[in-house]
């Protein structure tokens, strides 16, 4: 498995962790309203919010934030904001590519946040398409096979029409086609014996960049920060992790 994709497990693994559940939630919320907003508010009819939903119950966020959301996204809460997408792209310490996508009422602040992070890292922002050109839109899937036989289970999840898995010990990670995304999922969730761990269109890089030993544990010490920002709701990159970092990184 990539050491991005590592990285991407082992950040699911400790958000679902994350003492920090007010500004977890408020992440979530902010999808929720988004998906909520552009799309139908049942998410039976929007795949979208579906997703966000399925994803905040993962992480144990209660019912009436989830409604409150939807209700505050479509229009019908009493509170209800209005929240812009935007994304920035960036190179960390390494040179590895940075994608920071951001849901924000204020572009001003979310954009001075991000850039300071950025450079006090000794990163640097980078022009439209810079860095994007290296990504392509798909649906990420992540699965623990409680004990179940990998191989077996990842041939399962090929013959449902993934385009590519991964395996590192129990874990499989599955990559589908952006537009077969729903019908994947679908298909993994009617596999016996395994349990979801993770499922959200995300933006998965073309080609890697290997960082050393030193850059790798700035350019995770960035990633985090910048998800440390209440308007950034995900961020993505082609940095490639030796797997000594990836472990320091999980202990920390």
């Amino acid at each position: 498995m990539s050491g991005h994709s590592k990285w991407s497990t082992i950040k699911h693994k400790k958000g679902a962790a994350d003492a920090k559940r007010g500004q977890l939630f408020t992440k979530l919320s902010r999808e929720i309203m988004v998906a909520a907003r552009e799309g139908d508010p049942n998410p039976e009819m929007n795949f979208r919010l579906r997703l966000a939903m399925d994803t905040a119950k993962s992480l144990n966020m209660p019912k009436d934030n989830i409604d409150r959301a939807v209700a505050r996204g479509s229009g019908t809460g009493d509170d209800s904001i209005i929240l812009e997408e935007i994304s920035y792209e960036a190179y960390g310490p390494g040179g590895a590519g940075i994608i920071v996508q951001a849901l924000t009422d204020n572009k001003n602040r979310t954009a001075a946040e991000v850039r300071a992070r950025i450079t006090r890292a000794g990163g640097n922002l980078a022009g439209a398409g810079a860095v994007a050109w290296n990504f392509e839109s798909k649906g990420l899937i992540t699965v623990d096979v409680n004990g179940r036989d990998a191989d077996e289970v990842a041939l399962e999840i090929v013959d449902a029409g993934a385009e590519d898995v991964e395996i590192d010990g129990n874990t499989v990670q599955i990559v589908a086609p952006y537009e077969d995304f729903a019908l994947v999922k679908t298909a993994v969730e009617a596999l016996e014996g395994i349990t979801l761990e993770s499922a959200e269109l995300a933006l998965v890089p073309t080609a890697m960049i290997p960082l050393d030993d030193h850059s790798s544990m700035q350019t995770l010490r960035l990633l985090d920060a910048l998800e440390e920002v209440d308007d950034v709701s995900k961020v993505y990159s082609n940095a490639d992790f030796p797997d000594e970092a990836l472990a320091r990184y999980a202990e920390d």
